[in-house]
């Protein structure tokens, strides 16, 4: 009877909520937010400024770039314990997760490389000589190409993944921050923050398909600065954020038109899904918060308090 009893109760317990996990750049610490509540439900510890922050294709472990530590970090996302670290070069800002589930990607801000990382020997695979002040990373769905924008060059950088060498560089507008491939790789999207601009390039040939321009009533242009941004699954709708503008723009990816801004907290950096893609979590480094966009009628509905200088988004399913 007591096991029955035992059983029963464990039946009873609610199943734990899927969570956005947020790196607070300035508390050296990530909010994990629980997304059926919509409250910040444990805070973890890490290394100096944390910013860029993805997980293992399974979620077993959670890598974060601790910029000021010059290291990455890899964590027990059910403890919150830093497993061990691996080697990143100097200033690891942002980094891409090949499809192998085993190579990292790293721009290295201060070193003007891009650092290839074998996350299971922990070794250094490859360094890449790219342009100046590397942030953005991305790697192609297929893993045969990886990308780097540098800030001060204004390129993206176009690297072969079996070679490790660059084939191709693409002028963007000023200060390129982040790249992403659209679902089905046929497309690469860099956004420019001085510039205002988001730059959509084909893949195949690296030629410029669209430039997209910002326009919000009653927001100065030189606010207009676009960051990081994010893909439905289908590809058709782009969410991208716009700095210190404190909106979102959605934009239509088969028209590259902008169809609708969203008013967030103060300079919105970077995002999240949650799984079924109802919910986006937008960082917002001036106010310390997360806002909760409703994405079928894109409207915010709940802004969440995080740590000083929130700074990237990764969602973790917990079953």
């Amino acid at each position: 009877m007591l096991r029955l009893a035992l059983f029963a109760s464990l039946l009873a317990l609610p199943a734990a909520a899927d969570e956005i996990w947020v790196t607070n750049e300035q508390d050296d610490t990530i909010s994990v937010i629980d997304i059926d509540t919509l409250e910040v439900v444990r805070t973890i510890e890490v290394g100096e400024r944390p910013r860029g922050i993805t997980f293992s294709h399974d979620f077993s472990v959670v890598y974060v770039c601790a910029s000021d530590s010059d290291t990455v970090q890899v964590i027990d996302p059910v403890t919150g314990e830093v497993l061990h670290e691996l080697p990143s070069g100097e200033d690891p800002e942002q980094f891409a997760l090949h499809p192998d589930d085993r190579h990292l990607y790293i721009a290295n801000e201060d070193d003007a490389i891009a650092t290839v990382v074998d996350t299971q020997t922990r070794t250094v695979v490859a360094q890449i000589d790219v342009g100046i002040e590397p942030e953005g990373m991305a790697v192609s769905p297929d893993g045969t190409i990886a990308i780097t924008t540098s800030e001060t060059t204004n390129m993206a950088h176009w690297i072969d993944t079996t070679t490790h060498e660059l084939f191709a560089n693409t002028l963007v507008d000023s200060r390129p921050r982040d790249a992403n491939f659209s679902p089905d790789g046929s497309q690469l999207w860099v956004s420019a923050e001085i510039g205002g601009t988001v730059t959509a390039f084909n893949v195949s040939d690296q030629t410029e398909l669209a430039k997209i321009h910002f326009e919000i009533p009653g927001v100065l242009a030189d606010k207009i600065q676009p960051v990081g941004f994010e893909f439905t699954d289908d590809g058709k709708t782009v969410f991208a954020a716009l700095g210190p503008s404190n909106h979102i723009a959605v934009i239509n990816a088969e028209t590259f038109a902008v169809e609708d801004y969203i008013l967030v907290g103060r300079r919105v950096w970077h995002m999240a899904f949650d799984a079924d893609k109802s919910q986006l979590f937008t960082t917002n480094g001036v106010s310390g918060d997360v806002t909760v966009i409703d994405v079928a009628s894109r409207t915010p509905i709940k802004t969440i308090k995080v740590g000083r200088y929130p700074w990237a988004a990764a969602f973790r399913p917990t079953e």
